[in-house]
C-alpha cells in the first residue's frame, strides 16, 4: 500500500510539470513573435516596396542600354533581369530580419544553382536565345529581307525568341532554329539590290566568235532590265567537243527585275538572233543511226494546221507573260503578310 500512495503523486506532479513547461514555452514562443513581430512587419514592408518598384527601376536602369542597342529582345532581357534582382533583394531582406539567415543564404546560392540545372536541361531552348540575343544586337538582316541560309531561300518574316520564319518562293513557311541561322552562313540578297545573272550559250567553231561576242552583248544592253553600270560581259568558258562555250554575264536590280525571268528572255532573244545571222549553235557530237521501216510514212495533215492554229493563238494569249521580268519578291512579300503566323511570339528585329 505504502508503495501505491508514492506512485499516484508522482503521476501527478509529472502532468503538471508538463502542463507547465508547455505553457511557459507556449508564453515565451507568444512573446518572442510579439517582440519579433515589427521586425516581420518591416521585412514584409520591405519586400513589397522591392517588389513594387522593381518595374520602375528596372525601366530607369535600362535607359543607357536602351540609348547603346536598337535590339528590342536585348532590353527585354535586361529590364526583366534587373526587375528580378530587385524582387530577389526583397526576398533576401525579409528572410534576413525574420531571423532565417541561413535560409536567405541558400536561397539565394540555390536561385544560381537552379539556373544552372535548367541551362543543362534546356540547352538546345537555351542556346537558340543565346542566337537570338546576338542576332537581335547584330542584325545580319531586317523583315521583309531576301536571305539564303542553310540551303533555304525566301523572305523574312517573324524572328522569335526561337525560331526565324521564312516565306520561300513555292510560298511555304519555313522555321529555322535561330541557333542554326547563328551558326550557318546567311546571303542577305536584299543589302546589294544589284544581282548578276548568267546566261550560258555556244557556238560552232565555224563561227566568227568575236562578232558572236558583240552580238550577244548588243542583245544584253538593249534589255531595259539589263543595267548599265556594271556593264554586261560576254566571256569564253571552254572549248567544247563541237561548241565554243561563253557565258553571257548581266546585272539587274532584284528589287524590280527577276534574274531568272531575264535569263529567259536573254536564251530566247540570243537563240532568235543567231538563228537569223546564220550562227550555228551544234549540239554535243554524238552517232546517230537511222532506220527506215515499212510504217514510216508521211503524217496525215488533217490534224496539223488545226494544232498549229491553236499553238498561234496560245502564244498570244501567253505573250503577257512570257515578257515579264518583274520581281516576284514583293508578291511573296505581300503573301506573307495575309497568311497565317505559324510562330507565336513578337518581332525582335
Amino acid at each position: 500500500m505504502p508503495t501505491n500512495t508514492s506512485t499516484v503523486p508522482q503521476s501527478f506532479g509529472s502532468d503538471a510539470f508538463s502542463w507547465s513547461f508547455f505553457h511557459d514555452q507556449f508564453t515565451q514562443l507568444v512573446h518572442a513573435s510579439v517582440q519579433l513581430l515589427p521586425t516581420l512587419l518591416l521585412g514584409l514592408v520591405l519586400f513589397m516596396i522591392c517588389y513594387v518598384i522593381a518595374g520602375p527601376m528596372s525601366r530607369l536602369l535600362i535607359k543607357p542600354i536602351d540609348l547603346m542597342t536598337d535590339s528590342k529582345l536585348v532590353v527585354l532581357v535586361a529590364r526583366r533581369a534587373i526587375s528580378a534582382l530587385v524582387i530577389l533583394l526583397g526576398a533576401y531582406l525579409f528572410l534576413r530580419l525574420a531571423g532565417l539567415t541561413e535560409f536567405a543564404v541558400a536561397i539565394m546560392s540555390g536561385t544560381g544553382l537552379i539556373g544552372l540545372i535548367l541551362g543543362f536541361a534546356f540547352r538546345d531552348i537555351a542556346e537558340n536565345f543565346i542566337a537570338s540575343l546576338l542576332l537581335s544586337i547584330q542584325r545580319p538582316f531586317k523583315i521583309d529581307d531576301v536571305i539564303e541560309v542553310d540551303g533555304r531561300l525566301g523572305v523574312i518574316k517573324k524572328v522569335t525568341a526561337r525560331a526565324t520564319t521564312l516565306v520561300d518562293y513555292d510560298g511555304n513557311h519555313i522555321q529555322i532554329p535561330n541557333a542554326t541561322v547563328y551558326k550557318n552562313t546567311i546571303k542577305n540578297l536584299t543589302a546589294n539590290p544589284r544581282m548578276r545573272g548568267k546566261v550560258a550559250i555556244g557556238i560552232g567553231y565555224d563561227n566568227d566568235i568575236r562578232s558572236a561576242q558583240t552580238l550577244a552583248l548588243a542583245i544584253a544592253n538593249q534589255q531595259t532590265a539589263v543595267l548599265s553600270d556594271p556593264p554586261a560581259q560576254v566571256l569564253i568558258d571552254s572549248l567544247g567537243a563541237s561548241t565554243i562555250n561563253f557565258s553571257l554575264y548581266f546585272w539587274v536590280n532584284s528589287e524590280q527585275h527577276s534574274t531568272q525571268k531575264v535569263s529567259s528572255q536573254l536564251m530566247r532573244a540570243l537563240v532568235n538572233e543567231f538563228t537569223k545571222q546564220g550562227i550555228s549553235m551544234p549540239d554535243d557530237a554524238r552517232e546517230r543511226i537511222l532506220l527506215n521501216t515499212p510504217s514510216d510514212g508521211p503524217i496525215p495533215t488533217g490534224q496539223e494546221p488545226s494544232k498549229t492554229q491553236n499553238t498561234t493563238i496560245e502564244t498570244h494569249e501567253h505573250t503577257d507573260t512570257l515578257n515579264d521580268v518583274s520581281s516576284d519578291t514583293d508578291e511573296i512579300r505581300e503573301q506573307a503578310e495575309q497568311s497565317r503566323d505559324p510562330e507565336q511570339g513578337k518581332n525582335i528585329i
